[in-house]
């Protein structure tokens, strides 16, 4: 399996501290740099972003749903770039907090990577990629109101984070697994909730 595709989500990490200069980083500067069509590395780095302690930043579940659930209805439809509103692209995150979440981020990345290579392609084209979609466009839809369940909100992001790894480095068996928790994570949120 070539380097590069082994190294897929350490490499999204890299672009992304590279954007993070100065005392504050833009949503659109996060874009600019991951290339604005790369759905899946942009799906993986926000859901990431949600996952780490970077999360503790109020708000950020909510953006980042928001963001996602952009993305994928793009990826639905077929657009080949990607389009996010103004007021989502003005928004910014604090360096120091985001930095401080990729490092956090990297050694399970780098954990994750030894496992991944492309197998069962045939589960990231149509009509079986239809289905995750779907339901990570309802996951989205509630991520705002996990943010008052602590660490709710930062499993349905790891597990969306999981889907854009797999596409990012076409495991198919790793979208199946992924599609498998997004079963279970409304499952999870009820029992914690209750």
């Amino acid at each position: 399996m070539p380097e590069a595709r082994t190294r897929a989500l350490s490499d999204v990490l890299d672009q992304l501290e590279d954007a993070a200069k100065g005392d504050s980083v833009a949503i659109q500067e996060v874009i600019d740099t991951l290339g604005n069509s790369s759905f899946a590395a942009l799906m993986l780095v926000f859901s990431l972003i949600s996952t780490s302690p970077a999360s503790a930043i109020p708000g950020i579940t909510t953006i980042v749903a928001a963001i996602v659930f952009i993305l994928v209805v793009q990826m639905i439809v077929g657009r080949k770039s990607v389009w996010l509103p103004r007021f989502i692209t003005r928004q910014k995150m604090a360096t120091d907090k985001l930095c401080k979440g990729i490092g956090w981020l990297r050694k399970p990345v780098r954990f994750v990577e030894r496992f991944l290579k492309k197998r069962m392609t045939f589960l990231l084209h149509r009509p079986w990629l239809w289905l995750p979609l779907l339901l990570i466009l309802g996951l989205t839809l509630f991520m705002p109101l996990m943010e008052v369940i602590p660490t709710s909100g930062s499993i349905a992001s790891a597990v969306i984070a999981l889907f854009a790894a797999s596409l990012l480095t076409r495991d198919g068996l790793l979208a199946g697994a992924s599609l498998l928790l997004m079963l279970t994570v409304p499952v999870t949120v009820w029992l914690n909730w209750a």
